[in-house]
């Protein structure tokens, strides 16, 4: 039975109504009881604190981010935290959220009174600042995948596909589902529409606990207000919701619950989000004129008394100080009003931040559950193969037969095939014209896929980063979906290549030298695709490996066997690892293995040497490149 058999089949036009009219929370309980989903979990934080070393060129200096901030977040509420750009919003959130587990962190934080465990990445949806997604994937896809990848096993995979499609239309994408999501060079939705997809990635495992990093940045005020209203509807069905916010107008402000204020770190306020204004004014700091809420407490965030009342005791200080402290409209520096807003807090919630320490009046269940270190996977590995190969070729496609890369291949084939345009290998000198071209060969095939392979993992390091931090699937299958799902795409153009190269220059006319060539030029990209992969997951970042990559690649051409034969002996080992020298001679073998005498001293063996070198490079190579993944902390 399907989950419209469990629940009633819903029209597009009845869910549309429904969450539009901000009352599907029945609907998303009546999804709980068939996910199996229903756990509540309360956070508590107390004294968190956060320090980063900031390191020059002479001396490192130590910067603290966050200063023992205390709080505490519960099923049903929806959290915002405030402040200024740089006052630790997302770092705190972060730290939260299991994201920002650096040695660095102090203070506690635990759910359902026990400490982070690896049972919370399947229950915990977190939605990043930066938009990060893949382009060439329509809306549907991209929340299709993530629901294949994310929903327990108990389900099957259609209905799997009709939760992707529900949470499509609870946020409206239904007119933009066949759309792709597009990026800085790809057209597609819009930012409204791909923040929604964001939201959509996570509430689609209708998590225990969701954060959310700036969900309204960018947004205009409806649709902010309707994402806003989304969040709440979210947390009336038991969820601890939890939200940086930047500036929101006065309508979205009356949303939260709760409300966080934070300034250079430090906490200026915490409690219900519609005493915020009253506490402020109980401290001697009142708006002067009628304005958002939201615009009142930046402003005291970062210190700025304009329209605001000046406590009479921060008055008294600064006239106590020394007259060049004051601005030239009189009212104090941020800097001692930020101390005043601090001191304030820890004088008057003390009380209230001690009630943190009481533990919760909780049955032993939830808190096991948090305890449990098992991961609970969306899919089987050999099932998480087939999502991410299936998602890899579809998202690539467009790249490798892009009209640049094609032209690129085709236009060099032709240009050789004109060159060297039916050389004769019957006669000595022709022979060496051939050998000269079979050596471009294995240049080209070499330095291609390795400046390819490069950019892999470096590109998506932000999504594998975000996707593996929610426990989307097991890296081995990551790693291998992602090098085999290119294999079918790398080799279209090398068969394009070989095609008019081969007949053009009047090679052997034969047809066990014609794919034995073939699959020489198949050993050589997908051993140098590995030294690519390799290169980039084990440096990370693009200019460093470009530049490795260059001199290796350069060294393997040089070491290749056709510019110097007698190599010094103390050197002579790098040719061994050179894919270029194996796949030249393995070209000449082919082509001239019944010739006499031998072409540059080429033994006329079956080539297994080289064979087993080749295999031998594309299986460590990309071990090495997998060793590297699993070692770099991939979302600290």
């Amino acid at each position: 039975m399907t989950i419209y058999g469990l629940l009633g089949s819903p029209s597009q036009q009845h869910i549309q109504s429904v969450f539009v009219n901000g009352a599907w929370t029945g609907y998303c309980s009546r999804i709980t009881l068939i996910l199996g989903f229903r756990f509540e979990c309360w956070i508590r934080f107390r004294e968190v604190s956060y320090k980063v070393v900031i390191k020059g060129m002479t001396s490192s200096e130590e910067r603290d981010i966050l200063n023992g901030i205390s709080g505490d977040v519960s099923p049903g509420e929806v959290v915002a935290l405030m402040g200024p750009s740089g006052s630790g919003k997302t770092t705190l959130l972060n730290i939260l959220g299991g994201r920002l587990t650096h040695s660095a962190v102090a203070g506690s934080v635990t759910y359902n009174d026990q400490p982070y465990s690896k049972f919370l990445k399947s229950r915990i949806g977190f939605v990043t600042q930066d938009d990060v997604l893949f382009p060439h994937l329509t809306v549907k896809e991209t929340l299709t995948y993530a629901a294949l990848l994310r929903l327990p096993l108990t389900l099957t995979k259609q209905q799997k596909e009709k939760r992707a499609l529900d949470v499509i239309y609870e946020l409206g994408l239904d007119r933009c589902q066949d759309t792709m999501i597009g990026g800085s060079f790809v057209r597609g939705v819009s930012g409204g529409e791909r923040k929604r997809v964001c939201i959509g990635n996570e509430i689609i495992i209708n998590p225990s606990l969701l954060f959310l990093d700036e969900p309204t940045s960018g947004l205009d005020s409806t649709t902010a207000l309707r994402t806003v209203q989304t969040l709440q509807d979210i947390a009336e069905t038991g969820k601890t919701v939890l939200t940086t916010i930047h500036q929101p107008s006065s309508r979205l402000f009356h949303k939260f619950d709760k409300l966080i204020v934070l300034g250079k770190g430090s906490l200026l306020y915490f409690g219900k989000a519609s005493e915020a204004t009253d506490y402020f004014s109980s401290i001697g700091c009142s708006p002067l004129i009628a304005m958002n809420p939201a615009e009142f407490l930046l402003d005291l965030a970062n210190g700025n008394l304009n329209d605001i009342s000046v406590p009479p005791e921060l008055e008294d200080r600064v006239q106590m100080e020394n007259s060049e402290t004051e601005t030239r409209n009189g009212k104090p520096p941020p800097q001692v009003v930020h101390e005043y807003l601090v001191e304030a807090y820890e004088l008057r919630f003390s009380e209230n931040e001690n009630k943190l320490m009481d533990p919760l009046h909780l049955d032993e269940e939830p808190k096991l559950k948090v305890l449990s270190s098992k991961r609970q996977w969306g899919a089987s590995w050999w099932q998480q193969y087939c999502i991410l190969f299936i998602r890899g070729i579809k998202e690539r496609r467009h790249d490798y037969f892009s009209w640049l890369r094609i032209t690129q291949v085709l236009s060099t084939a032709i240009i050789l095939g004109l060159l060297w345009w039916q050389s004769d290998s019957k006669t000595s000198r022709g022979r060496q014209d051939q050998a000269g071209l079979l050596f471009f060969i294995a240049v080209f095939w070499g330095f291609f896929p390795v400046f390819t392979a490069i950019f892999t993992f470096p590109q998506e390091r932000a999504m594998l980063s975000k996707e593996r931090a929610a426990d989307m699937y097991r890296l081995s299958a990551y790693f291998l979906a992602r090098t085999t799902s290119d294999l079918p795409l790398d080799l279209i153009l090398p068969v394009l290549f070989i095609l008019v190269v081969y007949f053009m220059a009047g090679l052997r006319l034969s047809a066990s030298p014609f794919f034995l060539s073939m699959l020489t030029v198949f050993l050589c990209i997908v051993a140098a695709q590995g030294l690519g992969l390799a290169i980039g997951a084990t440096l990370m970042d693009l200019k460093r490996a470009t530049t490795l990559a260059s001199v290796t690649v350069m060294t393997f051409m040089l070491a290749g066997g056709f510019f110097v034969e007698k190599v010094p002996v103390f050197i002579s080992w790098i040719r061994y690892l050179s894919f270029n020298y194996h796949t030249y001679k393995l070209l000449l073998k082919v082509q001239y293995q019944d010739m006499v005498p031998p072409l540059k001293g080429i033994q006329t063996d079956n080539g297994s040497r080289e064979v087993g070198a080749l295999v031998a490079m594309i299986f460590g190579y990309r071990l090495l490149a997998y060793l590297s993944l699993r070692r770099m902390k991939l979302h600290s």
